[in-house]
């Protein structure tokens, strides 16, 4: 069958919507229009490559503009879309080596045009070694422009921020961290976790400047000097702003719907509110299992996800988009940590409870275990699941991509305390950890039913306290 379909960008959902295009449908023309001279960059590997982790910065590429070409795709690198007409299915573009620009049509439209940094207007914002981290342009500039910086400034606590932090400290660079949030990572994790985070980082030599907003830079000879913010001004040599992504998707504006921020509204089957465009990755909105609403969450996971359901659903409706929990992790110096759906802050106008439990992720009488902080975050009326967190210098990261299908399945805490764990003392314990974190959860909601039927019981200005972890053997 043969038709023609352009995509525009070929990131992550790109390449991925691409190559499955190409297997489903042999005989399609496709051609893609690229900004960029390369593709399928991973740019959560940008802290590893500038820390040294990561020598060869090739192999953060899983694919590549002859890889496609292999395949029959037009690879249209270093072009630039700059107008598309969903109507007449048309488009423009620009060749960016040559400047010549032409049209072209399609049957089919794909639009994965990602997200870039949002970028503050600001005084001094065009001072020299002020940067952005997204690309692979952006990682080299980074590394080359680090090497002569003794003094570098981090804005924006997220992961990205934090990864960069750790790097820098790392390569021995005076860091200091800044964010208008009054604790790191607070978009991921809840004050419990994030406490240990901050110290951390304070006992690493990173000088956390927190709670504060950047009103701008000051420089001399045209290179940046000076961080200038609502509580203080802080020098530098260099500044890389980590502040948050904002959808590229200018071009479809007035077209198609969206959310008020810009991110494109998709089915289930990645089809926009136009039946012959379909949008992938972090130019779209995704559906939050949590809330069961729709919102702007760009991760790689849901780009590669979401490009393979353009694939496998172009022409019809075949395999249905199963929903996101925002899923994510990070390694912090000796500590791992993960989350899944809503932080307890995140669900404040929900009625939910939580606990936190302390458990050893082995039993005592191996030789060696680790303590592990895990948090559920579960609603008040019959339990089910909506968020959780872990933290632990044992890798205990597998336990939320667990929690992330339970919350997904809308499984409930009763249900999460007596699913089927293994037990095997080099991993865990009789009663898993996800199971003791599913009874103490219940516990939690027998105290609160139990509350609100005998109210005399309860104590005026009580502060609600941990639930209890069950003993070493799983009995509480």
């Amino acid at each position: 069958m043969t038709f023609k379909v352009a995509v525009i960008g070929c990131t992550h959902a790109g390449t991925a919507a691409v190559k499955n295009i190409a297997a489903q449908y042999p005989d399609a023309k496709i051609t893609v229009y690229e900004r960029n001279d390369n593709i399928s960059f991973l740019s959560c590997g940008i802290a590893l490559h500038v820390g040294g982790v990561i020598g060869d910065a090739q192999g953060l590429f899983y694919s590549s503009p002859e890889e496609l070409a292999r395949l029959g795709v037009v690879t249209r690198m270093r072009h630039e879309v700059l107008e598309v007409d969903v109507q007449a299915k048309t488009l423009r573009a620009r060749n960016l080596e040559s400047g010549e620009e032409f049209g072209d049509t399609y049957d089919k439209l794909v639009v994965t045009t990602g997200s870039w940094p949002v970028i503050p207007r600001m005084e001094g914002i065009g001072l020299e070694n002020i940067q952005l981290c997204k690309n692979y342009g952006h990682a080299r500039e980074i590394i080359a422009r680090a090497a002569d910086a003794k003094r570098i400034t981090v804005i924006g606590a997220g992961y990205i921020g934090i990864e960069l932090v750790e790097a820098f400290r790392d390569l021995g660079k005076d860091v200091t961290l800044i964010d208008n949030m009054d604790r790191v990572m607070a978009k991921y994790l809840d004050p419990e976790f994030t406490a240990l985070a901050d110290n951390e980082l304070r006992e690493r030599g990173v000088q956390l400047a927190l709670g504060r907003t950047v009103e701008g830079f000051r420089g001399t000879d045209g290179k940046v000097r000076e961080v200038v913010t609502t509580d203080g001004t802080f020098e530098t040599d260099m500044v890389v702003l980590c502040i948050g992504f904002r959808p590229g998707t200018d071009l479809l504006k007035g077209q198609v719907d969206m959310l008020p921020g810009g991110a494109i509204l998709v089915d289930d089957y990645m089809r926009t509110s136009h039946p012959d465009v379909l949008a992938a990755g972090d130019s779209c909105a995704v559906r939050y299992n949590p809330t069961g609403e729709a919102a702007y969450i760009p991760l790689a996971t849901n780009a590669v996800r979401m490009g393979t359901l353009v694939g496998l659903n172009l022409l019809k409706p075949a395999v249905r988009y199963q929903g996101t929990q925002g899923t994510s992790a990070i390694k912090l110096f000796d500590w791992n940590i993960a989350s899944t759906g809503l932080t307890e802050a995140a669900a404040a106008g929900m009625n939910v409870e939580a606990v936190v439990i302390h458990e050893n992720n082995r039993p005592e009488f191996m030789p060696t275990y680790d303590d592990v902080m895990l948090k559920l975050v579960f609603e008040a009326e019959g339990g089910r699941l909506v968020g959780a967190q872990v933290m632990s210098k044992a890798d205990m990261t597998p336990a939320v991509n667990t929690l992330s299908v339970c919350i997904q399945n809308r499984m409930t805490v009763q249900e999460l305390a007596f699913v089927d764990f293994f037990f095997q003392p080099h991993y865990n314990k009789p009663w898993n950890l996800l199971n003791t974190a599913g009874l103490a959860a219940m516990q939690r909601l027998n105290e609160t039913e139990k509350a609100v039927t005998e109210p005399e019981r309860m104590e005026p200005g009580a502060e609600r306290a941990d639930a209890r972890t069950p003993d070493k053997y799983g009995v509480a």
